[in-house]
């Protein structure tokens, strides 16, 4: 009998576990965090302003607390071609491009600056009326910031 009820644990473990990873939709990646966030694989296609992020993607933009976790719970490792691997407590990991950021004010809204330097990715979280937080990073450190909501920055998705 306890050989059986052994199976049957072992049996229902390994159930479980098949479950919790096909429940990983195609293009996330669970990197084991507390909050069970999936992240997104990939950037969206362009820069966004904060209002395009969030006239687009609306509840899919991580939150300020969001970019707390990964930069708490998560090793990050510089890539030399400009970007890191962000790398989940779960050993799962993701790459964040530093994909440089589009400036604000008509002069310059349309120039990418700092490709393969900086990294800049919205949150949903507003700072104030003129300013949001997002994550941003160089080769030196992660930070999370404010940027004005004009600029353009990079956006990737949660679930």
């Amino acid at each position: 009998m306890k050989q059986v009820l052994s199976l049957c644990m072992i049996c229902f473990w390994a159930i479980s576990a098949i479950a919790q990873r096909a429940a990983v939709p195609v293009g996330y990646v669970d990197l084991g965090l507390p909050s069970g966030t999936l992240w997104k694989l990939h950037n969206e296609a362009k820069f966004y302003t904060y209002e395009e992020a969030m006239t687009t993607f609306d509840n899919q933009l991580p939150e300020k607390h969001h970019f707390v976790e990964l930069e708490k719970f998560c090793e990050w490792k510089w890539i030399d071609d400009g970007s890191y691997q962000v790398v989940g407590p779960n050993g799962n990991s993701m790459i964040l491009p530093a994909a440089g950021y589009r400036g604000c004010g008509i002069e310059i809204s349309h120039i990418v600056s700092n490709i393969g330097i900086n990294g800049y990715y919205w949150s949903s979280t507003p700072y104030d009326s003129d300013n949001a937080w997002n994550l941003c990073f160089d080769s030196i450190g992660v930070y999370i910031y404010q940027d004005p909501k004009c600029g353009g920055v990079s956006v990737r998705l949660v679930q």
